[in-house]
C-alpha cells in the first residue's frame, strides 16, 4: 500500500506500515535531490532514512495504543484500570494464603512477630502478639509470607521458625485458604464484562453484577428460587441464595441489600446486619464456600521422553484445573480430568505417556472413574499432594 496520514474512521484506528513510511521517505528524498541518488540498502542515506521510518512507525503505534486505552476491550495494563474504574472494580492484586493454627504452650507466654512454617519450607506470620490462653492453647490466624495461591493441607505446618520460650508447638487443623496472583488483563476484562449488569434490567443480573464488582472476589454463584416451596436443592422459597469466595463480609452483604427486591428472602449460612438510610436493620445472609479436597490417582504407561518432570507436570495440571472449575457446578466430571493430565505431553504428536486410567474422590474416600457429586456450596480443590501418579512400563 502507498502512505497514507494516520487517521480515525467509523470503522476505527488506521495508520502505514514501517514499509509504506519507509518508501515514501526514499520518494520524497529522490524528488528533493534527484532520482539519480543512490539509496541503496547499504547507503547511508538509506539507513538515516530507516531510523527516522522508525521513529515515525513508534509514534504510530504509541496513537494506537491511546486510541485502544479508551475502552476496556482493547485497553492494557494500567490504561485497561483507569477504564474499568468507570465501572467502580479495581484490578485486584496478589493475596496471601491464611490458614487458622493452634499454638500450644505454658499458660501467658507471649510471642512477638511469630513465624512459622510448613512442611515445604514456606513461611507464615503470625499476628504481632499473641498471648497463649490459660489452658496452654490459641488459636490464630496466620499469613503466609508468600503472595499467591500457597497451599497448605490440614496438619502440615509444624515448625517454628522464631523459638519461644514457653511455646511447645503448632499445628493447623484444617487447610489453608489459599491467596491469588495480581490479576490479569484477561481476567480483569472478564470481571468488567459482569460487572457492567449493575446497571442491569433484572434485579438477578444487578445482584450478580454488583458481588462482582466487590474487592477480592474471586468466585460466586447466585440462585434465585420464585416458587412457592423449597425447591430440590432446599433453596427456601421466594429466596435468593448467593455463594461467594472472597471480599469483604459485610461488603457482600450491603452489596446484597442495595440490589435485591423487598420481602424476597436472603438464605445463608453467614450473617451480617445491614443498615438502611432511616436505621433499620436488615438480616442479610449468603453463603461461604465449603472446600472439597480432591485425591487423584493417575495411572499412566512410560513412553519415551517420559522423566520426573513429566511425573510432577501431571501433578500440577491436574491439581491447577481442579482449582479452576466455578462455583455452581453440580458435579465434578472425571473425564475431564484426563484432558488436565494430557496437557503433560508437552509434544502431542510424539507423546511422552499415553493414560491407563484415571481415578479421583473427596479426599478420604476410595478413588473410583465416578463423577464426584458437589452440593450447591461446594468447592472443589486440588493439591499436587493429592495427585498419585502411578507409572508402568
Amino acid at each position: 500500500m502507498a502512505y497514507f496520514a494516520p487517521y480515525i474512521d467509523e470503522t476505527g484506528y488506521h495508520m502505514p506500515s514501517y514499509t509504506d513510511i519507509r518508501d515514501d521517505l526514499i520518494s520524497q528524498a529522490k524528488q528533493i535531490f534527484g532520482q539519480d541518488i543512490y539509496l541503496g540498502n547499504d547507503s547511508q542515506d538509506y539507513q538515516f532514512i530507516s531510523v527516522f521510518a522508525n521513529k515515525l512507525y513508534d509514534s504510530y503505534l504509541t496513537c494506537q495504543a491511546v486510541y485502544n486505552s479508551r475502552g476496556p476491550a482493547t485497553a492494557i495494563g494500567t490504561g485497561l484500570d483507569v477504564v474499568v474504574g468507570i465501572n467502580g472494580i479495581k484490578r485486584l492484586k496478589d493475596s496471601y494464603s491464611n490458614v487458622p493454627v493452634i499454638l500450644k504452650g505454658t499458660p501467658g507466654t507471649i510471642i512477638k512477630d511469630g513465624i512459622i512454617s510448613d512442611n515445604v519450607g514456606n513461611r507464615w506470620s503470625l499476628p504481632s502478639s499473641v498471648t497463649i490462653g490459660s489452658e496452654g492453647l490459641f488459636t490464630t490466624t496466620a499469613t503466609c509470607q508468600i503472595p499467591g495461591p500457597i497451599q497448605a493441607e490440614a496438619n502440615t505446618i509444624k515448625g517454628i521458625v522464631t523459638p519461644t520460650l514457653g511455646w511447645t508447638s503448632v499445628t493447623n487443623l484444617e487447610a489453608a485458604t489459599t491467596g491469588k496472583y495480581t490479576e490479569t488483563d484477561p481476567q480483569l476484562k472478564a470481571r468488567q464484562a459482569v460487572s457492567t449488569a449493575n446497571p442491569s434490567r433484572t434485579v438477578l443480573e444487578g445482584i450478580k453484577g454488583g458481588i462482582a464488582g466487590v474487592i477480592g472476589v474471586t468466585r460466586y454463584v447466585v440462585y434465585e428460587n420464585d416458587t412457592g416451596e423449597t425447591n430440590e436443592m432446599g433453596h427456601p422459597e421466594h429466596s435468593i441464595t448467593v455463594v461467594v469466595e472472597g471480599g469483604n463480609d459485610q461488603e457482600i452483604a450491603e452489596t446484597i441489600a442495595k440490589r435485591k427486591t423487598p420481602g424476597c428472602y436472603t438464605n445463608g449460612t453467614t450473617t451480617k446486619i445491614v443498615t438502611d438510610m432511616y436505621d433499620e436493620p436488615t438480616q442479610i445472609r449468603f453463603f461461604r464456600p465449603a472446600y472439597v479436597e480432591i485425591a487423584t490417582v493417575v495411572q499412566v504407561k512410560r513412553l519415551g521422553g517420559f522423566t520426573t518432570q513429566t511425573e510432577d507436570d501431571i501433578k500440577s495440571y491436574v491439581a491447577d484445573f481442579i482449582n479452576s472449575i466455578s462455583l455452581g457446578n453440580p458435579s465434578l466430571v472425571i473425564s475431564s480430568l484426563w484432558g488436565a493430565a494430557l496437557q503433560a505431553n508437552r509434544v502431542l504428536t510424539n507423546p511422552s505417556f499415553s493414560i491407563v486410567s484415571l481415578t479421583a474422590a473427596r479426599l478420604g474416600n476410595q478413588p473410583s472413574t465416578s463423577d464426584i457429586p458437589l452440593e450447591f456450596f461446594e468447592a472443589v480443590r486440588g493439591s499436587k499432594q493429592n495427585v498419585t501418579v502411578n507409572v508402568a512400563g
